[in-house]
Order: C-alpha cells, then sequence, then structure tokens
C-alpha cells in the first residue's frame, strides 16, 4: 500500500522540535511519507527535509535582506518537492513569515493546510489572522487564550496545551551536575541561554560578555552558556573573546544546566518557557538591529514581551529589550536576583502559576489524533 505523502514545515528550533515529536506521533497513527522544512529533530523523526530549516531561519528587516539567495533556493526546492510529490495535507509549524506565503501556494495547487502551532497574531500584526481564516481550515493553539482570539477570526481552532508539558525535565541533581561538568557546587551557577539563531547570537552576546565581565570578575559566579539545538558550542565561543577558555559551553543539556542553576540569563522565546516550567528564576533580554526595532514597534499590541509574563497577565520577570538590555542593567537584574532569596522565592511561585496555565501532559498526542483523523478523511484532498 502506497504511503501518503503529507508535507511538515518547520523553520525554528523550537518548531523543529515539536514538529519532530508529532511526526514520530503521526507515525503511529497513520502510513504517511513526511517530507518538507526543518531541522535535526525533525531528521531524527525520520522526515525527508528537503530543505534545512538553517538555511531560512532569520529574524528581522535586516536578516532576511542578507539571506534572500538563501531563502530563494529553499523557496524553490520546496515548491519543486511539492509538485512532484502532490501532498495530500500541509502541516505548518508557527514561523509566519514564511507559511503565510507558502500557505497560499499550496491552497492554490488544493492542499488542505493546518497550522500547527499557531503564530502569535495575538501580539502583532493582529490582522493576519484573517490570512489564516482564508487559507488554514485547522489551527491548533499552545496557549489557551489563544482558542478564543482564533475562533472570534472564524478559524477552527483547538487547544492541545503546551508540547513542553511533556518533555522539560532535568535528569541530573544540583550535585551530580557539577560534578560532571567541573563546577564548584558551593558558588551559584547562572545558566545562560543567549538564543537559537546566529542573529541572536550577533546582537546579545557583546551585551552577555560585558555583563558576564563584570559580574565574574572576583571569580564567585559559575557562568554556563547551552547552546540551542541546530548551534554549535564553536559558535557560541567565537563570540566569548579572552572568556570563552574559562566559560563552560554545553549542548544538549539544556534542561540539566537550568536545573541546577540558581537563575538564569534568557533570549526572549520558548526558552522562558522551558526555564519556568524548571521553576528557575530569570531575568530576559532580548535585541535586534535597530531597524528592525523601529519596525517592531509599529506591529507589536503588547505591553509584556516574556511569554511568562504575558501568560501572568504581568510582569513576574524582569524584561530587557532593545535599548533597556545593556550589561549595567544586566547586572543590576541578576545580582538583584542572586542576593535576594525571598525574591527568587517570590519569582518561583509566580511561575508556578503560570505553569499551570500551560494544560495538561499530552500535547503532541491530542496534534496527532486530530491530524491523523484529517489524513484519513476520504476527503482530505478537497478544500473546504
Amino acid at each position: 500500500m502506497t504511503r501518503i505523502p503529507v508535507l511538515i514545515s518547520a523553520g525554528e528550533a523550537s518548531g523543529d522540535m515539536y514538529a519532530g515529536r508529532l511526526a514520530l506521533a503521526l507515525r503511529q497513527r497513520v502510513d504517511v511519507e513526511l517530507f518538507g522544512m526543518g531541522g535535526p529533530r525533525m531528521r531524527e523523526a525520520g522526515v525527508d527535509t528537503v530543505v534545512d530549516a538553517a538555511d531560512v531561519g532569520v529574524l528581522g528587516v535586516v536578516e532576511i535582506v542578507r539571506k534572500l539567495p538563501a531563502l530563494r533556493r529553499a523557496w524553490r526546492r520546496l515548491i519543486s518537492e511539492i509538485d512532484r510529490r502532490s501532498p495530500a495535507l500541509a502541516i505548518l509549524t508557527d514561523f509566519p513569515a514564511f507559511h503565510l506565503r507558502l500557505s497560499r501556494i499550496l491552497r492554490r495547487k488544493h492542499v488542505r493546510n493546518v497550522y500547527f502551532v499557531c503564530p502569535q497574531f495575538w501580539a502583532w500584526r493582529p490582522w493576519r489572522v484573517r490570512l489564516v481564516k482564508r487559507r488554514f481550515v485547522r489551527g491548533l493553539c499552545i496557549f489557551p487564550f489563544e482558542e478564543d482570539f482564533y475562533r472570534k477570526a472564524g478559524v477552527q481552532t483547538d487547544w492541545i496545551g503546551h508540547p513542553l508539558v511533556d518533555s522539560v525535565r532535568a535528569s541530573l541533581t544540583r550535585e551530580s551536575f557539577a560534578l560532571r561538568y567541573g563546577l564548584n557546587p558551593s558558588l551559584p551557577i547562572i545558566a545562560v541561554l543567549p538564543g537559537s539563531r546566529p542573529s541572536e547570537l550577533a546582537h546579545h552576546m557583546p551585551q552577555l560578555m560585558a555583563a558576564v565581565a563584570q559580574m565574574n570578575s572576583a571569580g564567585q559566579r559559575q557562568f554556563v552558556f547551552a547552546a540551542a539545538p541546530g548551534l554549535t558550542p564553536a559558535q557560541l565561543k567565537a563570540h566569548m573573546g579572552s572568556l570563552a577558555p574559562a566559560i563552560p559551553v554545553l549542548e544538549n543539556a539544556t534542561y540539566e544546566l537550568l536545573g541546577a542553576a540558581e537563575l538564569a540569563i534568557v533570549s526572549s522565546g520558548t526558552a522562558t518557557v522551558e526555564a519556568a516550567l524548571l521553576g528557575v528564576p530569570m531575568v530576559v533580554v532580548y535585541r535586534v538591529a535597530p531597524f528592525t526595532a523601529w519596525v517592531v514597534r509599529h506591529l507589536v499590541h503588547t505591553r509584556l514581551f516574556a511569554m511568562v509574563n504575558v501568560l501572568a497577565g504581568k510582569e513576574i520577570v524582569p524584561e530587557l529589550i532593545q535599548n533597556a538590555f545593556t550589561p549595567e542593567r544586566v547586572v543590576r537584574e541578576t545580582e538583584g536576583l542572586l542576593t535576594s532569596a525571598e525574591a527568587r522565592e517570590t519569582m518561583r511561585r509566580e511561575l508556578a502559576a503560570v505553569r499551570e496555565k500551560l494544560g495538561p501532559p499530552g500535547a503532541i498526542e491530542r496534534a496527532a489524533d486530530i491530524i491523523a483523523e484529517m489524513i484519513r478523511n476520504q476527503g482530505v484532498r478537497t478544500l473546504r
């Protein structure tokens, strides 16, 4: 029996992780041939990634212009494979700048689109939800308030819960972690998660390294950096200058690092949710190119940026965004938490309340059930 061709696409590290897990769950339910765009997690799950997500993983106006040739090549390759394989369904994971355009092409080719992990249009450019209504037959949301936002716009939507609830666990005790990585268990461990894209490293690392240099001068702080999936320790070390030999950079051990850390300095994004699930006090940072920041200021419709703050409805963790992201502010906020056990405990209580809003375990299984039923549907090749 011929396998059913299904396109599955992700363009960022978090999307690659979610889509990889979804691919495995789908294979347990239906006989599918999965192909598309993705990264290492999707390849491990057996997806034929005809386009590497690393070729399109950029953020911001300036960065996109620089990578236009690579984006065009990736686009042509993906469309060519869609024409050749004629997928029965397309599962597009977040990454709206690319996937909204792709969904238009797919719909013209009579392919039905499912948005797995709906974009955060409630926060920026909310009018784009109308495009989701026109081009997608189903939307799957990971935050509870998103279901109402999309349904009000006329999108058939399900809240599946957050996929990270199942997977974020620290497998080592603090003592075991310190022993494995040659750290002093009597000194504070500070986890630093600088981002998942090369462009984020370029904007974040100079500020972070200046802050680390100030706080580490007396040798009473232990900073450990985590390389996000898709990045290598060497890429982080290249931004560390003279401090590179003295600072550990871990690969594939982010949750163990967070579980052992007194607090974390985290790039705004999925990593803030991971830290919240582990109950780690944090300082959230983010910076983009100045022109990109100017554009974003005219598009964002929320006063809070970090997802843990959005879910809490208030600022429970410090947000150092754009011009507020300076070495001096990072030092001030980090040292303030390190020197106040009461402040850290208060933040942990607030993060525990946020964890309750992420839903029960089983998000990927729920998504797979919904999509598998759509694939089984005999009308899957016809438009609504």
